[in-house]
């Protein structure tokens, strides 16, 4: 019987040196063998190194954005390290690595791959901070590229899992140290059968999370957020959110797959099949219990709202007079499959189709080149795609007042909207 179990620690739980400090307690109590401790890029790095590639993309200088990128970690280092220490010509010496790769061509072509090489260096330079600064604290653990464990296709920036290889690498490299020692390792990245660096999906530490538990057969998941657990809306919008105690495995999918920005998408599939439970706690309290979700959990009608903000709108519209038919929607999901966008609501009439995808740089502009000798093509952009399931009707008149609907749907159990994103 495993006895092992994962923690999962965020970029806003990593995101300074009082961060690293809290994180640091946590562990204290809780360290011990059996443990593996997956961490996220530091802070908003992540986006700091998608600026640096849309300027580079579009031939700006972004020399200025990878030195303050340095200078924010190595700032982090320096209020909770010995200026003699070696992390300092660690991070300086991947910040070397990573110039040389963005000084590397770049083209609209190459770009998903290209991005992979690049986004990874978030999440090493923030593993190997937070190692460092355990161990200085007499709380040693064991560094892993995550790489070497998690093997993917070569689908850059939605790398699909090889599950076969994988559980075979976490059994032969990770089981053993885990025997003897703690170990800490990166969220959202893999490589492929090549070598090449691969990444899981935006967020995806998560389900790094879920992959390796699956692997090792872990007694269970915890994601350590800012928040005291699963709320069915966000708290930072509306102060009276409340908290799910337990949620069931499907309920929780459900509310990922429309969005739910608390757990990964991708996270609960590999834990339900495994029966696995995944606990979301509190790093700011963590003597809460959190959220359990389980097999076992009972049906909550409590409504949840999501919001998606950055989203496209678009309209294809038949220029031919005739009606939608199944090849019309067939392109279309052919070509975003290529693209590799997914759709986050579609809506069809007599003579056009509306979808709502999240915004991605330059891939708007391939779309409608591919698809404008068949339609006419109009989009609304900075949209907000709103999602309540289990709505109630004075819910929702609260939630939309008097905005401008530009796309409504309602099913059995869910209510969705699309509106201009207001500003907050």
């Amino acid at each position: 019987m495993s006895k092992t179990l994962i923690y999962k620690f965020g970029g806003a739980s990593v995101k300074d040196a009082a961060a690293l400090v809290n994180l640091a307690d946590i562990l204290r109590n809780r360290l011990r063998n059996n443990l593996v401790i997956v961490v996220s890029a530091m802070g908003k790095s992540t986006n700091a190194l998608e600026e640096i590639l849309r300027m580079k993309l579009e031939n700006k200088d972004y020399s200025i954005n990878s030195t303050n990128l340095k200078d924010f970690h190595l700032s982090i280092c320096r209020d909770l390290f010995p200026e003699s220490h070696m992390i300092f010509p660690q991070i300086k010496n991947y910040f070397i690595q990573l110039n040389h790769e963005l000084n590397k061509a770049l083209s609209a072509v190459n770009y998903d791959e290209f991005y992979d090489r690049i986004i990874s260096f978030g999440e090493l330079v923030s593993s190997r901070i937070v190692m460092e600064y355990l161990c200085l604290q007499n709380l040693l653990v064991l560094w892993q590229d995550a790489r070497e464990l998690v093997v993917t296709n070569s689908d850059f920036r939605f790398a699909k899992v090889n599950w076969e290889e994988t559980k075979r690498n976490c059994q032969l490299q990770l089981k053993p140290k885990l025997a003897q020692f703690p170990v800490l390792t990166q969220g959202f990245i893999g490589r492929d059968r090549q070598g090449k660096t691969t990444t899981l999906g935006r967020e995806g530490s998560d389900f790094t999370a879920a992959i390796l538990a699956a692997c090792l057969q872990a007694v269970s998941v915890t994601i350590w957020k800012d928040v005291p657990g699963v709320l069915n809306a966000d708290p930072k919008r509306f102060p009276s959110a409340q908290l799910f105690d337990e949620l069931g495995y499907a309920q929780a999918a459900e509310m990922t797959y429309y969005g739910a920005s608390v757990i990964h998408p991708k996270t609960i599939k590999p834990l339900a099949n495994s029966r696995i439970p995944l606990f979301v706690r509190s790093f700011v309290d963590p003597d809460l219990p959190g959220t359990k979700i389980h097999q076992n959990a009972p049906i909550q009608n409590l409504a949840a709202i999501i919001l998606k903000r950055d989203q496209l709108l678009l309209s294809f519209k038949v220029t031919d007079f005739t009606f939608i038919e199944e090849r019309h929607i067939s392109l279309i999901y052919e070509k975003l499959r290529q693209l590799k966008l997914s759709v986050n609501m579609l809506q069809t009439s007599a003579i056009s189709i509306s979808i709502v995808l999240d915004t991605q740089l330059f891939k708007l502009q391939q779309l409608i080149s591919e698809l404008k000798g068949e339609f006419e093509i109009k989009y609304n952009e900075g949209m907000e795609l709103v999602t309540v399931l289990h709505p109630q009707k004075e819910l929702l008149v609260d939630l939309l007042g008097e905005d401008e609907i530009f796309l409504e749907q309602t099913t059995r159990n869910t209510f969705q909207a699309v509106r201009k994103a207001k500003i907050s």
